[in-house]
Formats: structure tokens, C-alpha cells, sequence
């Protein structure tokens, strides 16, 4: 017999009674529980045939990491971590760099301790850092706050207020003990000409430690200026706009906005120039060699003549680690105050 459309629908109509009948019957969860079985079976299924694609693909990736960073870590670790951990035993002996090191214990570090002289070089070093910190962060402020006004070629006085950073200190050194010269520079030349009295500056135990200071400020000024300018520049107007609205002066806004809120940057300088401060070096040997008299001697100097004239490594070492723990503690002490001091927008 041949099918006509009426029995197709017929056909179709049965089918689907059919289908809606068994679903009645069935039991509701069972289709949702027997689904999510299969999804788990599947899931777990692609989950441990895409496993090993995935933990390729992380240790390449980490292969490559180190490929980029073998150039900048394998000169770290042979002219920075290895040195460091060298000199932790050889702050334990006595070495002249020449003959082999003998083992003296803890006795590099009791000498050092308990010698005045030590003293003076970190009361020296101390006494630099209390004349170069105060100079170099107010006069970098002040540069920030002129240079972060609209004036006529202010990208250029930028510039030239940073140059100085990035010249040698040698250099800077240089220049400097030729201003500050007692019989014939600038500096005293202009004094003489006001009817003041010419200080023998570098030459002068007394004044030593201040013409350091002064070219060390010069040097850095530029440096202070930038970070300084930066934090201006992220106070939001907004806020400045409201302090005027409400009648603030100048000075107002300055003292109780704008300072407050350069407290990050304050900060950073701080811990940045303390730890420099620290280590002040290079301008003392060029400029004094830590004279005259032993006036301008600070640690790092010391360090020095302890390797190089004396031939006393073993002390050399001793003093590198006293002088690494003060500035750890000084470090760690600012760090520990960063959320009282540091008031961020």
C-alpha cells in the first residue's frame, strides 16, 4: 500500500505521543544527573589529554624566562652573590691579599668594635648625612615646585638641572675643588670681592665636610628634583581647586595638601639618600682623600684603606658586614614607619 501524508502524520503524531509519554515516566533528575556524569566523564577525559600540552607549554615558557634573564643574572651572581658570600669568611681571617688567610674567628669584628677610631668614621659619616639629606631634599622640592609651573623654557631648565646626575663624579669632584680653592677660586674670589671672610674649604679640617656636602647636594639635585616633580604632578587638581575654594592660601595649600601628599615621594628620597648617604665615597676621595687630618674619613673610605694601604682584608670585610647591618636596621626602621609617615592619594 502506498503511504499517503496523512499516514506520515499519523506516524509522526504516534512517535511524538510516544516520546512525550516516556518522559513523563522518567524520572526528572535522572536525564540531569546522567548529563552531568557525562560532562564530568568528558571533562576529566580532555583534562588528561590536555595535561601534558599544558606543563609543556609551562616549562617552555620558563626555559625562555631564563634565556632572557641569563644575561643580567650570571653577572649578578659572579660580581655581586658570590663576592658577598666570599667575604662573610674572609671577615673571619686575616689576610694581607698575598699570603694564604688564617682563621681568627670572630676577632676582626671585636678589634673594629671595640677601636674609637671606628666611631669617628661613622660619626663622620653621620655628620655628612645630616648637612647633604636636609640640602639635597629642599632644594630638589623647591626646583620641583618653580619647574612644575608654566614658564618659558622650562623643559630646558629641566634638563640642565639634571645634567649633573649623570656626570661622573670624578668630574663633579673636580670642578668643585677648583670653586671652593682656597687661594684662587671662584667661590672665595666672589666672597673676597663682598668683603667676606674667604674659609679654606677643602684644605680646612673645619670646612672639609661642608665643601663635600655642597657638591654632593649640587650633584644630586637633579636626581630629587625628578622624583619630586613626579608626585606633584599625580596631585589631583581637583583637590587643589577645592583648598582654594575653601579659602586656603598658598602657604595653607602647600602645607596642609600638597606636602602631605608627597609623602611617597618624600619617603623614597629619603630611604634612597640615607642609603647613599651611607656609603659616601667617591667625592671624599677625590675631593680630600679623608683629610686633612682624618676630618673627612667616613666608612666606605676607611674600607678602603683597609684593603688597599694596610693590606688588612680580613678587617676590610668585618667593617663591609657593620656597616651592611646599620644600614639594614636604618632600612628596615623607615620601612617599618612607611604606613604611619606615608599618606597615599
Amino acid at each position: 500500500m502506498t503511504p499517503t501524508p496523512a499516514s506520515f502524520a499519523a506516524a509522526r503524531g504516534s512517535d511524538t505521543n510516544n516520546v512525550i509519554t516516556v518522559s513523563a515516566h522518567r524520572d526528572p533528575g535522572q536525564g540531569d544527573r546522567h548529563s552531568r556524569q557525562e560532562d564530568t566523564r568528558l571533562h576529566s577525559h580532555g583534562a588528561r589529554r590536555m595535561r601534558p600540552g599544558r606543563r609543556g607549554s609551562g616549562w617552555r615558557n620558563a626555559g625562555w624566562v631564563l634565556v632572557f634573564l641569563l644575561p643580567s643574572a650570571v653577572p649578578l651572581l659572579l660580581f655581586t652573590v658570590i663576592p658577598m658570600l666570599a667575604s662573610i669568611w674572609v671577615s673571619l681571617t686575616k689576610w694581607n691579599l698575598i699570603s694564604a688567610p688564617t682563621f681568627v674567628a670572630f676577632n676582626n669584628y671585636r678589634r673594629l668594635l671595640t677601636d674609637p677610631t671606628t666611631l669617628d668614621y661613622f660619626l663622620h659619616t653621620g655628620a655628612y648625612i645630616v648637612g647633604y639629606l636636609p640640602l639635597v631634599y629642599i632644594g630638589g622640592l623647591s626646583l620641583a615646585y618653580v619647574l612644575d609651573k608654566k614658564l618659558v623654557a622650562r623643559s630646558f631648565f629641566r634638563a640642565a638641572v639634571f645634567l649633573p646626575v649623570i656626570t661622573s663624579w670624578v668630574v663633579v669632584a673636580l670642578v668643585w675643588q677648583w670653586l671652593l680653592n682656597p687661594a684662587h677660586g671662584v667661590v672665595n674670589t666672589v666672597l673676597g670681592a663682598l668683603g667676606l671672610g674667604q674659609p679654606g674649604w677643602w684644605t680646612d679640617p673645619n670646612w672639609a665636610m661642608p665643601s663635600i656636602i655642597l657638591a654632593s647636594a649640587w650633584k644630586d639635585l637633579g636626581f630629587v628634583m625628578i622624583i619630586m616633580l613626579a608626585g606633584l604632578q599625580s596631585i589631583p587638581g581637583d583637590v587643589q581647586e577645592a583648598a582654594t575654594v575653601d579659602g586656603a592660601t598658598g602657604w595653607q595649600r602647600f602645607r596642609r595638601v600638597t606636602w602631605p601628599m608627597l609623602s611617597p615621594s618624600t619617603f623614597f628620597v629619603v630611604v634612597i639618600s640615607l642609603i647613599n648617604g651611607l656609603q659616601v665615597f667617591d667625592q671624599v676621595f677625590v675631593m680630600t682623600g679623608g683629610g686633612p687630618q682624618g676630618a673627612t674619613q667616613v666608612v666606605v673610605g676607611q674600607i678602603y684603606n683597609l684593603t688597599f694601604r694596610y693590606g688588612r682584608a680580613g678587617d676590610a670585610a668585618a667593617l663591609s658586614w657593620i656597616l651592611f647591618v646599620v644600614i639594614l636596621a636604618i632600612t628596615a626602621g623607615q620601612l617599618a614607619g612607611q604606613r604611619r609617615w606615608v599618606t597615599h592619594a
